[in-house]
């Protein structure tokens, strides 16, 4: 009976979780694991099988993230530094992330968080779903790089698009409520952040 217990309890934990842990870092030269690498074919069979087929990683990234749809979506799809990862359940592919931008998906939260690395676009939820916000989000030189009124979307996060290596801090009001954490947007750094809890 504790054995069951145990076990639902920790089904329940993965199931509000709801995102990626981190990946181990590589040792030295050694090379990161690559996603199962399918030929250029097969990669457009991956994208095709999850009605992606012709658009940027940037355009996956977007359109998935503020998709309105009930989470989990029936694929994967997981932001790292300079691509995001597809997958239909049997295959997955890197597309690349052109340019010198890094995706920042954020999920402010007044009581309840989870624990993200890399923000999975298929089933990651935060707990402010389509809620009015204003992100101002400054880097440690002092530029103001957004400042701007918001709503979350339907998964609780909203995203934007900052330049790749630098570090800074990220500020959220909602409901009069303000929270402020810090950010880095270099190739070992989350591009989901859960941390932030307004109040």
């Amino acid at each position: 009976m504790k054995k069951s217990l145990v076990a639902l309890s920790l089904a329940a934990l993965v199931a509000l979780s709801g995102c990626s842990a981190p990946a181990p870092a590589p040792a030295g030269n050694q090379a990161a694991p690559a996603a199962s690498a399918p030929a250029a074919g097969q990669a457009g069979d991956v994208l095709a099988a999850v009605g992606l087929a012709g658009k940027t990683g940037k355009q996956i990234v977007d359109e998935l993230d503020q998709a309105p749809d009930a989470r989990p979506l029936p694929l994967r799809a997981s932001v790292r530094y300079d691509h995001v990862l597809v997958g239909d359940g049997t295959n997955e592919t890197k597309v690349p992330i052109e340019g010198d931008q890094f995706y920042l998906s954020i999920a402010p939260y007044a009581s309840q968080t989870h624990e993200c690395f890399y923000h999975s676009l298929a089933t990651c939820m935060g707990e402010m779903q389509s809620a009015d916000v204003h992100v101002k989000i400054v880097d440690s030189a002092g530029t103001v790089l957004v400042d701007e009124d918001a709503t979350t979307y339907a998964n609780g996060f909203v995203g934007f698009w900052l330049p790749k290596d630098i570090t800074g801090e990220v500020t959220v009001t909602a409901d009069g409520k303000t929270g402020t954490v810090p950010f880095a947007t270099g190739p070992e750094d989350a591009t989901c952040l859960t941390t932030l809890q307004v109040s």
